[in-house]
């Protein structure tokens, strides 16, 4: 027969003993050893902490005569990136290619000067929220996969895509038809429903942000650069008023100020889909004021004829739904995907009359012709930066404005209306003549000052 000796420990004394032990353990791990109730009701409030504070009491804590003092933890973790070449370049960040050192993967490594960005630190925190919100949720969206900060940057690591963007894409294809063009615009759309769907605006738009995934024939398209992107959780309680955007993409209730939200990408969209099938923007104007002015009225035209010839009714239908100057009448992105032009199982095209089977025209040859002259026209307006420049440093052009242009804010220059917003990476606005982002150094780039940057002016480095 079995006797428990009376010394044997219970098992429930057992239990407990072995929980009271690996909780020590673990406070010794963490180098913070748990405090008793009685301690605990001794600590002194947040209120106390901050009564304290402000009576200019010395808040450090005296060291324990009977023990050491415990060394703090080291919290300097290895860097798993090793950066390569820059893909690109803004006003705050520049992007460089990276990989991993453990797996060997590529990225793209969005390095944020943290000086730079003194002051502007939300904007970093609303990108990461909501690329956070939608990353991985669809296949033509760049996904954030890691970010992290050093004493002197921050890094968002996103998809490296090494396909190209858009236009440039299209214009080394052998040949290119509406259905091409139709195919891209309803990939491109149904992203975008997915990003409203979660509650976000991106609100930038454009061929630039348009991105192959890798050179493969059949690669993803793949919106990127979601720095001025915005989340709205309740469309009717909260517009957005501030004027963002890149020249010629935004929608007119940005410029009038009246409050924008989602419409706004559409708006885009509609503006990218005549890209897509003329190589050139609607509002193209002479000026930035007149472009605007133009984006306002909605005045533009399917002209010249021997372009929009090659073109659908349905096509251009579609393209005046985009650009319906009242948001609350615009369609919005599921609405857009449900037009004939996109959802209709036979494709729109005009037939070629050289084709012997009737098939669509090609729509390359004008396309390409039209980006052409305009890389033309953008070759000629940076020689005459260079020229301005050279000017500049000669002491010839006029001095640079009495104040510092800062986020939000407007200058009248040569009777052209510049406003220059902060950004991550970018600054935007409408007073650019070179079709991309306004950038905080817009007036370096027009040749008529020096860079500025917050209230602060920086040298340009050459």
């Amino acid at each position: 027969m079995l006797v428990h000796s009376s010394s044997h420990t219970p098992m429930g004394s057992e239990q407990s003993w072995a929980t009271r032990t690996k909780a020590k353990a673990m406070e010794v791990l963490r180098g913070h050893p748990r405090a008793s109730p009685a301690a605990e009701a001794q600590k002194p409030s947040i209120a106390q902490a901050e009564s304290e504070v402000s009576e200019g009491s010395d808040s450090r804590r005296t060291p324990s005569p009977n023990k050491p003092p415990r060394p703090m933890p080291n919290a300097t973790v290895p860097c798993q990136y090793r950066t390569g070449k820059t893909l690109g370049s803004g006003t705050y960040a520049i992007v460089k290619e990276a990989i991993h050192i453990k797996t060997g993967k590529y990225y793209a490594c969005k390095v944020i000067n943290k000086k730079l960005m003194e002051g502007r630190e939300h904007m970093v925190r609303n990108e990461i929220a909501v690329l956070k919100r939608i990353s991985s949720g669809n296949p033509n969206i760049v996904t954030l996969h890691d970010y992290f900060e050093t004493s002197h940057n921050l890094y968002l690591c996103f998809d490296l895509c090494t396909g190209g963007e858009l236009f440039d894409r299209i214009c080394a294809k052998g040949n290119y038809y509406e259905a091409d063009a139709a195919d891209l615009v309803r990939t491109i759309f149904t992203a975008v429903k997915y990003i409203h769907a979660s509650g976000i605006v991106h609100r930038d738009l454009k061929p630039e942000n348009l991105l192959f995934r890798t050179p493969a024939e059949e690669a993803d398209i793949m919106i990127a650069d979601f720095g001025l992107s915005r989340i709205m959780e309740e469309e009717k309680l909260s517009k957005l008023t501030e004027i963002c955007g890149t020249p010629g993409y935004m929608a007119p209730e940005i410029f009038l100020k009246t409050g924008h939200s989602k419409p706004v990408d559409v708006w885009a969209m509609g503006v990218v889909t005549y890209f897509l099938l003329a190589g050139y923007t609607p509002f193209d104007r002479d000026t930035p004021k007149a472009e605007m002015e133009a984006i306002i009225a909605g005045d533009y035209k399917f002209e010249p004829e021997e372009y929009w010839a090659n073109v659908s009714d349905t096509a251009r239908d579609f393209v005046v739904a985009c650009l319906t100057i009242d948001p609350e009448r615009r369609p919005t992105a599921a609405q857009a995907l449900e037009h004939k032009w996109l959802a209709s199982a036979t494709p729109h095209f005009v037939p070629d009359p050289a084709s012997p089977g009737g098939g669509a025209i090609d729509l390359l040859p004008h396309v390409k012709k039209a980006f052409n002259a305009k890389l033309t026209w953008k070759k000629a307006a940076f020689s005459i930066k260079a020229l301005n420049r050279m000017a500049s440093l000669a002491g010839d052009l006029p001095a640079c404005l009495p104040h510092p242009v800062t986020s939000s804010s407007s200058a009248a220059v040569g009777g052209f209306i510049y406003i220059l917003i902060g950004g991550m990476g970018v600054g935007v606005g409408v007073g650019v003549v070179f079709g991309g982002s306004v950038t905080c150094n817009a007036y370096e780039e027009l040749g008529i000052g020096r860079r500025m940057e917050g209230d602060q002016e920086l040298r340009t480095e050459d």
